[in-house]
């Protein structure tokens, strides 16, 4: 949960996360694992909640950039399902692992509720192709993307779960209910290009020049006086969290229940293209 934090508590905190803080206050988390893009695995997923809330506590800061590292945004998928290569618990179906899920739905829920605790401005740069949780993402006051990025949710629908995680709630609010779905069900890859066309990115820039453009659009938004950034702030963010507190916990539910099939022996990441049914790989 948010308490008051200080950029010095909190910027060597997270293998994941590196932080720098500009002299006018701009806070810089870019996402990563070992300095490459980052990998999805269910560490660098809490912490990322964690991370959020320590950004959220900082009320020294004026403006966020959130952005990836090298290729990816976070296309990459986490191998097994921990850093250590051990699984996260053997069987889905038994107590221990529904223990284990309702703790994964807790840290996807404070994931969103502690990003829309963000009092500043938050200026996403999508580096490279994003599939897994775009909703960090979107939630910027200001969203650019590469030329080569693309948002897609492969891990959800297409490979057998619902997409209940934020999904369904933050591509509605951007695009419509009728787009939405089509994304969703179809796991179709939404270029740049049409990102900016559907309303959900506001700039489209060559890849070298991504961040560049955040810091100077931070820049200018530092000038402005702190209470007015963070009201501002306040102001854009009231929407989104209407409509996450009225079908984030609705749709976490939906999605763990799913998951009783899908992962009926644990709960690695596993390949996007293996069938929903398929014997486990620690078979």
């Amino acid at each position: 949960m948010v308490k008051r934090t200080r950029f010095s508590e909190y910027k060597d905190r997270y293998a994941n996360y590196k932080f720098e803080l500009s002299d006018d206050g701009i806070l810089l988390m870019q996402c990563h694992t070992d300095g490459d893009s980052l990998r999805w695995h269910w560490e660098s997923h809490d912490a990322m909640a964690d991370a959020f809330a320590d950004i959220a506590g900082d009320r020294e800061i004026k403006v966020l950039i959130h952005t990836g590292t090298g290729e990816n945004y976070n296309a990459n998928w986490g191998s097994p399902v921990t850093s250590t290569g051990e699984p996260l618990y053997n069987a889905y179906a038994d107590a221990e692992g529904v223990v284990t899920m309702d703790e994964k739905a807790w840290y996807g829920r404070m994931l969103i509720e502690n990003v829309l605790a963000v009092d500043v401005p938050m200026i996403s740069a999508v580096n490279g192709p994003c599939n897994m949780h775009s909703e960090v993402a979107l939630l910027g006051d200001i969203v650019l993307a590469s030329e080569d990025a693309y948002f897609q949710d492969l891990s959800h629908f297409p490979r057998g779960m619902v997409p209940g995680d934020g999904q369904h709630v933050i591509w509605e609010q951007i695009v419509g209910p009728n787009r939405a779905r089509y994304l969703l069900l179809t796991g179709k890859k939404l270029t740049a290009q049409e990102a900016l066309e559907w309303g959900a990115v506001n700039e489209v820039l060559p890849k070298d020049k991504v961040l560049d453009r955040a810091w100077e659009l931070a820049h200018e938004l530092a000038k402005r006086p702190p209470i007015a950034l963070r009201n501002t702030r306040h102001l854009f963010t009231q929407n989104f969290k209407r409509a996450f507190l009225n079908e984030l916990s609705h749709g976490l539910q939906a999605e763990m229940w799913a998951q009783r099939q899908f992962f009926p022996f644990g709960a690695g990441m596993q390949p996007i293209d293996r069938a929903w049914d398929q014997k486990p790989w620690s078979d």
